[in-house]
């Protein structure tokens, strides 16, 4: 499967080459995809799932617009973290386990990110919930990136930052 979403992703990459490494390219159409799931799971648990009203919790409630970002982050972290270990980010020398403690400390300062913008422009600035999250996510996504690259899915010192596909690359380079 990873082989065929790698090889599916690189079909696109040649009119892009001279605009971004294929790293750079990957992480886009990777994160892009995720993202898109997210402002679509966001989009349904607040008007669907939660019907726009306060999630109750007993010890808490919730603005439906704050607790719509909690359910798409249950399908958005997995899938956004198995993508850019095994896509994007598959040289990195660190381990598995340290990179997903690195992903989930990123994704919870996302999360507050997240929390904080969405609350500035809903309840400041009243600016629709899905068109909020929208903004917010420009700004985290660029933030998460930077983030991403240098500390979570570091590479080693010897391996180069940006892969770049080769025409006579080897079927199990990937």
């Amino acid at each position: 499967m990873k082989d065929w979403v790698i090889s599916f992703i690189d079909f696109f990459y040649p009119p892009f080459r001279r605009l971004m490494p294929l790293q750079t390219f990957r992480y886009a159409v990777c994160g892009g995809t995720n993202t898109l799931l997210d402002i679509f799971i966001y989009f349904v648990a607040y008007n669907f799932i939660l019907k726009k009203e306060i999630l109750d919790l007993g010890f808490y409630a919730f603005e439906p617009h704050i607790a719509a970002i909690f359910i798409a982050f249950l399908i958005s972290f997995p899938t956004g973290f198995l993508l850019n270990r095994y896509i994007v980010f598959p040289g990195s020398a660190l381990k598995g386990q340290t990179q997903l403690f690195r992903y989930l400390l990123l994704v919870v300062i996302c999360i507050l990110l997240n929390y904080v913008f969405i609350k500035f422009f809903v309840e400041y600035l009243n600016i629709y919930p899905t068109v909020a999250k929208i903004i917010t996510t420009v700004i985290v996504v660029s933030f998460s990136y930077v983030t991403q690259k240098k500390f979570t899915f570091k590479q080693s010192m010897d391996e180069p930052l940006n892969t770049q596909v080769d025409d006579q690359q080897s079927p199990d380079s990937h």
